[in-house]
């Protein structure tokens, strides 16, 4: 089975470098041996249950330890389509999606992680983000989290 953990550390830092307490939990996720995404919002970690479930004590650990004062995580199954719920996208941000998938020759869910990058790139020039609720549609459309593409249009922007 693979999963894949979404964790938040608290308290959040508007600007600057991130918290000791997120580089802390996003480090113990990579020592691991776990694929993540790190952003300012958050980190997700992917890999087989076991991987993660024995990743998620020491996870939980280095956050505490590097002062976090709270640890949430979400956990999702991802080697399962039937999990993921459809999402209604408006018609505006449909097209965007569409013109994209046709550009790159594929569904944006079954891109590679530098395809999605790219993907939602070609959607921030495109205005895709400035739509109502358009983050957490485009993430349901790559298979991925919100915070991950909160993370790629950070990449962006820096």
């Amino acid at each position: 089975m693979e999963l894949e953990a979404e964790f938040t550390s608290e308290p959040f830092r508007g600007e600057g470098a991130p918290p000791e307490h997120a580089v802390r939990a996003r480090d113990a996720a990579d020592a691991a041996g776990l694929d993540t995404d790190f952003g300012p919002l958050g980190t997700l970690a992917r890999g087989t249950a076991d991987e993660l479930f024995a990743a998620l004590p020491s996870i939980a650990r280095a956050a505490l330890e590097g002062g976090a004062t709270r640890v949430t995580l979400q956990l999702r199954r991802t080697d399962d389509s039937d999990t993921v719920p459809a999402v209604e996208l408006n018609s505006a941000l449909s097209r965007l999606i569409s013109d994209v998938e046709r550009e790159l020759g594929s569904k944006l869910r079954d891109l590679d992680r530098p395809e999605k990058q790219r993907a939602v790139r070609l959607l921030r020039e495109r205005g895709a983000f400035n739509l109502r609720k358009s983050v957490s549609a485009v993430a349901e459309e790559l298979g991925v989290t919100r915070f991950t593409v909160y993370n790629y249009l950070n990449r962006e922007a820096d």
